[in-house]
């Protein structure tokens, strides 16, 4: 054999084995099939989901469903968790019942809470798709097995660990599944774009000297005889320990939330104070927030918090840094808003210039079909 065959037949064996990887990686790709959509999930799940989806179940996060997929796309929803709507806070499921034709009369699959989900009627229910918050995962293991198991994916979202990646990565999911990908990625570029601008006004912060403010946070359902649960390393004490404060709960509750000892609370000696309240149904005592409220009604439930005797020589008390906040804008898209109204507590010089109020309304005018109305984040002084 001559160099030139040799070298010729080198050439067609490498394009002979090129051509056979290409094959080979082709196969293994293996393309989502026609009439379907990939979707990664907040958890980084690879789920496969008929596209365009006409049967969904939503278990959670329905506001911010209805953000993003619009009141139309309620018209593909077959079924929800009632009781963490419609049941914790009927003042808000009333407005959006109003303005969503098929919400009212919706199935109800259970909740996880009080055990009574059911798989059951979620597969009876015929969805495409099962929408569902991460936080629900590993209590509803068997159930995801049997629903799975009946051809139906499980999409994750999740807002609760209040980590800018999950809370992208869910709002992209549900825009996917809804093929409401344009409004979804506006909404992500929203969040992220007002999520950064906190992060760098408490960097700012940091960088001119100011001293790390002790927070505490507690749940204000039961009334200021009972202790609320209090909060780790999710929810609001993920939002405090991002924003650079010390949260007093962290290495004090054995898990993610649970009450805090007063006289941990008293030992720590916290600058500031949050106390979230809500519309919650039939919590006479609680600190009430929200679309019938204002703020001398806010401040009037959060006083008896702050008069607690054992609290009287916190510094927070003492300089009337004590607040209210709604419970329900944490773990959520528009939880910006609570980041903005912290952050004036927390460095009034660098968030001077922000009006959280204002950006809650401008969002509920843009992303949400019920007016804006109430009071959700009231200092105890004004």
């Amino acid at each position: 054999m001559t160099i030139g065959q040799f070298l010729r037949r080198g050439a067609a064996l490498a394009v002979a084995l090129g051509v056979a990887i290409g094959l080979a990686q082709t196969a293994m790709a293996q393309p989502t099939p026609p009439g379907t959509v990939s979707i990664t999930d907040a958890i980084g799940r690879t789920v496969t989901v008929k596209s365009p989806v006409d049967r969904v179940v939503v278990t959670f996060n329905y506001e911010e469903f209805t953000a993003i997929a619009g009141t139309d796309g309620w018209k593909r929803v077959v079924g929800i968790t009632r009781a963490v709507w419609e049941g914790w806070r009927p003042a808000i499921f009333s407005r959006y019942a109003a303005v969503i034709p098929n919400l009212a009369a919706m199935p109800d699959v259970g909740q996880v809470d009080d055990s009574t989900f059911s798989a059951e009627k979620v597969i009876a229910l015929r969805p495409d798709v099962l929408i569902l918050p991460e936080w629900a995962m590993k209590p509803l293991e068997t159930a995801r097995a049997q629903i799975e198991a009946a051809g139906i994916p499980i999409v994750v979202i999740d807002y609760n660990a209040q980590i800018l990646d999950r809370h992208l990565a869910s709002t992209r999911a549900i825009g996917k599944v809804m093929g409401t990908t344009a409004r979804a990625e506006e909404l992500a570029t929203l969040y992220e774009t007002r999520h950064r601008d906190v992060m760098a006004r408490v960097e700012r912060a940091q960088k001119a000297g100011v001293r790390r403010p002790k927070a505490y946070v507690e749940l204000g359902q039961a009334g200021p005889d009972t202790i609320g649960n209090t909060y780790n390393n999710s929810m609001w004490g993920q939002i405090l320990t991002s924003m650079g404060a010390e949260n007093i709960a962290v290495g004090r509750i054995p898990g993610p939330w649970g009450p805090l000892s007063q006289e941990a609370v008293i030992a720590a000696n916290p600058d500031v104070i949050f106390i979230a309240g809500s519309s919650w149904l039939n919590r006479p005592q609680a600190v009430r927030t929200g679309y019938d409220m204002d703020a001398d009604g806010v401040r009037r439930s959060l006083a008896p918090y702050a008069a607690r005797p054992a609290w009287a020589g916190l510094s927070a008390v003492r300089t009337g840094n004590v607040n209210a906040i709604e419970h329900g804008l944490s773990r959520t898209l528009f939880d910006f808003v609570a980041m903005e109204f912290i952050g004036k507590r927390l460095y009034p010089e660098q968030f001077a210039d922000v009006d959280p109020d204002r950006s809650f309304r401008e969002y509920h005018e843009k992303y949400l079909p019920v007016p804006f109305s109430g009071a959700w984040m009231v200092p105890l002084k004004p």
